[in-house]
């Protein structure tokens, strides 16, 4: 064999191999394949299709599988795939329960330059240790409606701003109407914690606060009198919202994207309603709900999930996102669009509204591992205490004790 044919030999070689190198990396890049889960957005299927097709035409090597999960099941089926060693790559979750799965370490650390299209006062719900863990989706931020007749026949001026404002009106409320102030809904999930934080309220040292005394006596006294349902401790904000539309509350705290559901089962409660801001505490802040997107650590594409993640999150797809179904963009830049500065109809002044008050929002709890069990020991102290079965002193002295079990 001469050197000329073993250059060209060689060459021959060197070329086969390359192709099948290129061959090898054009099949991953094909197989390059999302799995995508959200929680209920079924409705908005035309939405997140196109966003697909979209993202798939400016990435052909990345495809996406669209998986919607019915929100019941969505934190059971999280965990199970969690578990497994085929878990989707991007999932649709609440903080609180992504939360947990970053305490375990089961979700990937997040590149922090990412963020830079959030407001920071979103950091604290997504972040553990230092390191972000899930990347925020849309948001909501619940705003006070009011039924201006019922207002008007409890000679009621004007919508009260903070909690204490609105009980002052209890009484008069219900000499004048018969009716009920509010449906608080106090034990459905973190609700009363949030009021507590609304306050500055530690509650890991919960009685240094001078308002802590008279946050629990607001309600207390409110159930007594019969100026809130007795439902107030076992219900839900969806039968508060029920009780807003047959007219038996005068005030309701919800998002913007429940005055949809009044108008369409209830429009002469949706003529009568009327809006103001969220009800604050002596911090004067507003608080928020959020949905946020994660990534497992043992997801086999975590760097293409990771890029649909930046573009289902950008400026043009959440103010679209925003519009087809009234929550708020997690983006800051789609947040400031002149879409929620108009305020011409009620739909608009609400969205107004609960968009501006995204500028003031408490940074909220911070995350600890035992929530869960913070949250039910919350609870179950104010229950206690409301239905006289403790009283404050006792039942707060009680929660210093147990809250010592949760402190990291």
């Amino acid at each position: 064999m001469n050197f000329k044919f073993k250059i060209i030999s060689l060459t021959f070689l060197i070329a086969i191999f390359l192709f099948n190198f290129v061959a090898k990396s054009n099949s991953n890049l094909s197989n390059n394949e999302v799995v995508f889960w959200t929680l209920q957005l079924g409705t908005f299927d035309k939405y997140i299709t196109n966003v697909i097709k979209n993202f798939e035409i400016q990435n052909p090597n990345i495809k996406i599988k669209w998986i919607d999960v019915p929100y019941s099941e969505g934190e059971k089926r999280t965990l199970a795939a969690l578990l497994s060693d085929n878990p989707p790559d991007l999932i649709n979750l609440t903080p609180d329960f992504s939360n947990i799965a970053a305490q375990k370490k089961a979700l990937y650390p997040l590149p922090k330059e990412i963020m830079s299209s959030f407001s920071d006062s979103l950091f604290p719900a997504i972040s553990y240790n230092g390191n972000f863990f899930a990347i925020p989706f849309y948001l909501t931020s619940a705003i006070t409606y009011a039924n201006s007749d019922l207002m008007k026949k409890a000679n009621i001026n004007s919508i009260p701003k903070t909690y204490e404002d609105m009980y002052t009106y209890a009484n008069q409320i219900k000499q004048k109407t018969g009716m009920y102030v509010e449906m608080p809904a106090l034990n459905e999930n973190d609700t009363f914690l949030k009021i507590l934080n609304k306050y500055d309220i530690n509650i890991f040292n919960i009685n240094a606060n001078t308002n802590t005394k008279k946050i629990f006596e607001l309600y207390k006294h409110a159930y007594e009198k019969n100026y809130i349902p007795k439902e107030s401790i076992t219900q839900s904000h969806r039968d508060a919202l029920e009780k807003y539309m047959s007219g038996q509350i005068v005030f309701l705290q919800a998002g913007a994207n429940f005055l949809n559901i009044i108008k369409e089962n209830a429009p002469e409660i949706y003529n009568k309603t009327v809006f103001s801001t969220q009800l604050t505490g002596s911090l004067g802040k507003y608080d928020y709900s959020l949905m946020n997107l994660i990534i497992p650590l043992k997801a086999k594409n975590r760097e293409a999930a990771l890029k649909f993640a930046t573009f289902l999150t950008n400026e043009e797809n959440q103010l679209e996102l925003a519009k087809l179904t009234s929550v708020l963009p997690a983006n800051k830049y789609a947040l400031n669009n002149q879409y929620f500065k108009t305020k011409t109809s009620k739909e608009e002044i609400a969205r107004n509204i609960s968009a501006s008050q995204i500028s003031n929002i408490n940074s909220g709890i911070k995350n600890n591992r035992h929530k869960k069990n913070i949250v039910l020991l919350t609870n179950n102290v104010l229950s206690q205490i409301i239905m006289q079965k403790i009283t404050i002193t006792d039942g707060l002295k009680y929660f210093s004790q147990k809250i010592k079990d949760y402190e990291e």
